[in-house]
């Protein structure tokens, strides 16, 4: 289906309906039309063949004549959690993690971050793993979710195997990455990083400190290479 365009949109039996920002995408940009074959997602990891059979001023409608279980979705879970960013740095970070295979993204408020955050960032953020999945041919855009406090968005990978937190702090790390087997969080700070209070949580929830070498990195460049080296180890960019 990788010649199909590719749109999210709810399907009931044989009928779809894709209407809104996927709507605007698929006729403005896609040229989409009556007759179009195109491809569905529906977020359950299924792909939709469909054809167009009819275009009006808010919607589209498309007859589904089958579908087949995507096969670019990771094998293993892997969560990343980024303190807010500024600007739109935010929106690369979860692009990237979309590519890489990110199941889950959380952004979440901490001591030193300074980005303002509200519901239409959060928005924003989902409409940008929508984009990025269809763009790197997932049949899954990974779930966006905002958390107000440091502490919730560590509470929120309790189950899974592997928890690993990147900060300043270490100056090695707890656990080797190249031997990471299993579902697997990872946690970056925003720009002004973490408190030393903040670091003491987070090994009283379980956390494993990471070191990322000598060199400071950014924020965004710390999210996106420590999720690379995640995926790498796990099997995904194999």
């Amino acid at each position: 289906m990788s010649g199909r365009r590719r749109f999210f949109a709810a399907v009931n039996g044989s009928e779809a309906v894709i209407d809104g920002d996927e709507f605007v995408h698929a006729v403005t940009v896609q040229r989409v039309d009556t007759g179009s074959e195109i491809c569905i997602l529906d977020g359950s990891g299924k792909e939709y063949t469909a054809i167009v059979t009819g275009v009006g001023k808010r919607s589209l409608t498309a007859h589904v004549t089958g579908y087949a279980e995507g096969d670019r979705e990771p094998r293993t879970p892997v969560y990343l959690l980024i303190g807010a960013l500024k600007g739109d740095k935010t929106e690369l970070v979860v692009q990237k993690a979309c590519e890489l295979g990110a199941e889950k993204i959380g952004v979440f408020a901490s001591e030193y971050c300074s980005a303002y955050f509200n519901e239409n960032k959060l928005e924003r953020l989902k409409k940008v793993s929508r984009e990025a999945a269809k763009q790197c041919m997932r049949s899954r855009a990974p779930e966006v979710e905002y958390f107000n406090t440091l502490k919730s968005a560590l509470l929120s990978a309790e189950k899974y195997k592997n928890k690993l937190f990147a900060c300043e702090f270490a100056d090695a790390s707890d656990v080797g990455l190249s031997s990471l087997g299993g579902a697997t969080a990872i946690v970056v700070g925003s720009e002004g990083g973490f408190s030393e209070k903040e670091f003491a949580l987070s090994k009283e929830l379980g956390f494993s400190a990471v070191y990322l070498g000598r060199r400071i990195l950014r924020a965004e460049t710390a999210a996106i290479a420590l999720t690379a080296i995640v995926a790498n180890a796990l099997g995904e960019l194999k």
